[in-house]
């Protein structure tokens, strides 16, 4: 009794430190903290009138011969959407997913042409741009009516890095100077940048559609662009790992590879950029990987995410990259 009396100020002193430290841990990792959208940080948003000159994936199914004597023919119904287990096909976006074993890792590909950018999109989970705002990718993807989904660059476990998606700005202040972001412009272009190199009413002023700061570049001008000493700060080199590239106009892939299982190692980054280039892409750009690393199509997780410790299941996340209508 005599030390506290003595010593009370150090007593108190400990339980502030205490109450603040787990208040700073609460913060930083479980209370949500949503923020407003920005209406007035709205930028270009594709139509698919933007590309006059591409025709629809079912042109072929609507096309019959005619002569100058024809009568002229009314424009095609609107197909109906073939979807198998594997793939889906309407007038504007193709979707084609296969598997493929890589350093003893099972990858999981998705080939996807569209008419538009406009079919590109991302989501915030619950619908809500903030901090520790999360849901998993499958419950975002069923939220907006996803096609085919993959997780995001988790913008949420970070105060810093660009966010710019579906045409509005969200977060302006840089991650540090050495951060590459992923752009995606209205024609659906791909683009590399540092955030060193421009800010991100710059990249808003020329009509960024999505922008994601997570990194690094896999692919920039078609070749290679990570070596063996590159590798995202704590993680291990073999992991589970998220990939989304561009092969040429409106033709993407997207890749999601298992990790941390007897059955999937994992891959490197730079396995995963050979990987794309394999896969003829000419920009490539790592997303957000680990246990965050998932794959959902027509409303099923087809990839095996793992948590800590090799639970298969999916992991909480900020934000998907999907296709939808």
């Amino acid at each position: 009794m005599n030390f506290l009396k003595k010593h009370w100020w150090c007593v108190l002193y400990g339980v502030v430190l205490a109450a603040f430290t787990v208040y700073i841990s609460l913060d930083t990792f479980v209370i949500e903290r949503a923020t407003d959208i920005p209406t007035d940080k709205v930028s270009f948003r594709p139509s698919s009138s933007q590309n006059e000159n591409s025709s629809s994936f079912s042109s072929e199914i609507h096309q019959s011969g005619t002569d100058n004597n024809s009568e002229p023919e009314l424009p095609p119904e609107p197909m109906e959407p073939v979807i198998t287990e594997n793939s889906y096909l309407d007038d504007n976006i193709s979707i084609t997913i296969s598997q493929r074993r890589v350093n003893e890792t099972e990858c999981y590909i998705a080939d996807v042409k569209l008419s538009s950018a406009e079919y590109l999109k991302t989501a915030f989970a619950k619908g809500k741009y903030g901090k520790n705002i999360v849901q998993y990718t499958s419950e975002i993807a069923e939220s907006v009516g996803a096609i085919f989904a993959i997780n995001g660059d988790y913008y949420g476990i970070r105060n810093g890095g660009y966010v710019i998606r579906n045409g509005v700005v969200y977060r302006e202040n840089k991650y540090t100077n050495s951060q590459e972001d992923l752009v995606i412009y209205p024609d659906g272009s791909m683009g590399i940048v540092y955030e060193k190199d421009v800010t991100a009413q710059e990249l808003y002023d020329e009509g960024a559609w999505q922008v994601f700061s997570f990194g690094p570049a896999l692919v920039d001008g078609g070749e290679i662009s990570v070596d063996n000493s590159s590798e995202v700060a704590n993680h291990m080199v073999s992991n589970p790992r998220t990939a989304i590239g561009i092969i040429d106009e409106l033709h993407y892939v997207f890749i999601v590879s298992d990790g941390r299982t007897s059955e999937s190692k994992g891959l490197s980054l730079v396995q995963l950029g050979e990987l794309m280039i394999d896969l003829g892409v000419v920009t490539g750009y790592n997303l957000d990987g680990g246990g965050s690393s998932s794959m959902v199509f027509n409303g099923k997780v087809i990839n095996k995410p793992t948590t800590s410790g090799g639970v298969i299941k999916e992991r909480g996340i900020s934000d998907i990259v999907y296709i939808g209508i």
